[in-house]
């Protein structure tokens, strides 16, 4: 199967994928660059980016197995979701966004049970469906120590 220039930029993350090592962490961080721009935090915005990425990711996540094997490091189009899933709503300030990427990333590298049985299931599905659950567990736990934190300050 072939996959284009396009499906090989957004599969691969913005060509994250290809690092040697830590391909996930280069394509959240890239996610996260892209939140940085100003106004790319806006709630529609990112939840149409998600959505479109979120689609597309299944299709090419699909792809992207069947030429690499399964649930690939070349593709990252999955921790690009799951990082904008886990960044919904908070606020541009430094300690926020380190605290924040590092519950996320830990999450998606540990894979805490039940999660880890979405990554079984085959193609693209199972691709990005680990992720975004795991992002919305992020999101979650980041809002609750983000404003116990600032409770106790």
């Amino acid at each position: 199967m072939k996959i284009n220039f396009a499906e090989k930029f957004i599969g691969s993350g913005f060509y994250t994928g290809y690092v040697k090592y830590a391909s996930g962490t280069f394509g959240s961080l890239a996610a996260l660059a892209l939140y940085l721009i100003p106004g790319f935090e806006d709630p529609v915005l990112l939840m149409a980016l998600i959505s479109v990425f979120f689609i597309l990711g299944v299709d090419i996540g699909t792809k992207f197995e069947s030429l690499y094997g399964k649930d690939p490091k070349e593709c990252t189009v999955d921790e690009v979701v799951g990082t904008w899933i886990s960044l919904m709503l908070i606020p541009k300030k430094l300690w926020m966004l380190a605290l924040s990427f590092i519950i996320w990333r830990a999450l998606d590298i540990i894979k805490p049970y039940p999660f880890n049985k979405l990554e079984k299931i085959r193609g693209g599905w199972g691709i990005m469906l680990d992720d975004v659950a795991l992002g919305f567990l992020a999101f979650i736990l980041n809002h609750l120590i983000i404003n116990f934190i600032k409770n106790l300050l």
